[in-house]
């Protein structure tokens, strides 16, 4: 059910943000939808399926983040900054387990709370199996540009391993409802399960790239801590996640994305253009503003950083007493932000200015263009960008950085 919340000082309990806010900074809003029909052997999100909802209603869950969104107005307004949001993001969990019109009217409060800026990206994350032809229209009907598809792999037994429940060619009815409505079309697959081969991996690739979506996202598989896939390779069940044919895995898709005309724009994520870049998830990697809603959801207002209760129940107790669901809050000292700068900024293709570089850092930057892990080019013109490699080694990359 999610990963502990970090340790930070009490939020107070109007949510009253302690600093004045700079209305110029770009704002978004995420919007957390804690709900899944089965919990993934992998994940380790702060999501819920029905038996483990205790007290918590998924029918009442949309008027009660609402709660929430008028609350946020009147901690924006104390501070100063009121702003449009220019994206809007549904994740989970699974979005599309709630009703079409229950998405709907979240939207219109955000609307109504905030507006919605002219153009602004508005991204529903969706299971492959909840995707219809009405749903994907009336979505797009509420105002939603963007549907980003959980494929994970083309592999069956890859797919059962993860425990995903969808069938892989419920992927390809998912995209022709989605296009059929007009949206543009992500997908997201997970490379590295126990068991899949780079010619398993391959063939995911292949057929993500048939689809012709607009985005694709490629993770690697990471082992958290407390989940049923850890436990699993605790007791030998399933072997530990390759750290060599990651790399080749993700080798292979960074070639074979670029060559169907996809171009890397952040580590994991390639795009066909400019246009179907991820804007709500730059915004997190370029460090602008963000209100996370919804149980366990982390807000960026400021500088300042607040996370909310995990449980369902217990964040709707919270907002029908009239308190802020923020369980805590923290705000990051110059060297923290400097880190956090450096470690978001290099993953992108634009990487960071060298000039922000501070100490040791700009010395270190022959070294790694050296060793292959930083541009030469890009260097030159005064910026730190990662190559392939470096992406591959991009932590080692940040700690040369910022030592």
């Amino acid at each position: 059910m999610g990963a502990a919340l970090p340790i930070g000082e009490p939020a107070p309990r109007d949510g009253a943000l302690p600093v004045t806010v700079d209305p110029a900074t770009a704002f978004g809003v995420y919007l957390h939808v804690p709900f899944c029909r089965v919990r993934c052997g992998y994940c380790d999100f702060n999501t819920y399926t029905s038996s483990e909802l205790r007290g918590a209603r998924q029918d009442e869950y949309a008027d009660t983040l609402l709660h929430e969104v008028r609350l946020a107005v009147t901690v924006l307004e104390d501070a100063g900054a009121v702003r449009p949001a220019e994206t809007v993001f549904f994740g989970g969990g699974t979005p599309t387990l709630l009703p079409p019109g229950d998405l709907a009217r979240m939207l219109d409060g955000v609307r109504d709370a905030f507006g919605i800026a002219p153009g602004a990206e508005i991204t529903v994350e969706a299971n492959p199996d909840t995707v219809t032809d009405a749903v994907a229209h009336e979505l797009a009907g509420a105002g939603v540009t963007r549907l980003s598809i959980g494929m994970q792999s083309a592999v069956a037994h890859v797919l059962a391993v993860l425990d995903r429940t969808h069938r892989p060619e419920n992927v390809a009815t998912a995209v022709r409802a989605a296009r059929a409505a007009g949206l543009q079309v992500s997908l997201d697959l997970i490379y590295g399960a126990p068991g899949e081969s780079l010619d398993d991996w391959r063939s995911s690739l292949e057929a993500a790239i048939a689809l012709r979506p607009d985005h694709i996202s490629a993770y690697a598989l990471i082992v958290e801590d407390g989940t049923k896939l850890a436990r699993q390779i605790a007791r030998g069940e399933v072997a530990s996640p390759d750290d060599d044919l990651e790399a080749d895995m993700y080798e292979l898709a960074d070639r074979l994305l670029e060559e169907a005309g996809y171009s890397w724009y952040e580590v994991s994520n390639w795009a066909r253009g400019r246009e179907y870049r991820s804007r709500h998830n730059l915004a997190y990697w370029r460090g602008s503003d963000w209100w996370g809603f919804g149980p366990g959801a982390h807000s960026h207002i400021g500088g300042v950083r607040f996370w909310n209760v995990k449980h369902p129940a217990a964040y709707a107790q919270r907002l029908a007493m009239g308190e802020s669901p923020a369980a805590g809050r923290e705000r990051p000292d110059a060297a923290a932000r400097a880190l956090e700068r450096t470690l978001l900024q290099t993953r992108i293709r634009e990487g960071m200015p060298v000039a922000e570089l501070i100490g040791e850092g700009r010395h270190a930057v022959a070294g790694l263009i050296a060793d292959g892990l930083i541009d030469g080019a890009a260097a030159v013109r005064g910026r730190v960008v990662l190559t392939v490699r470096g992406r591959l080694l991009a932590d080692a990359v940040v700690r040369a950085l910022t030592d």
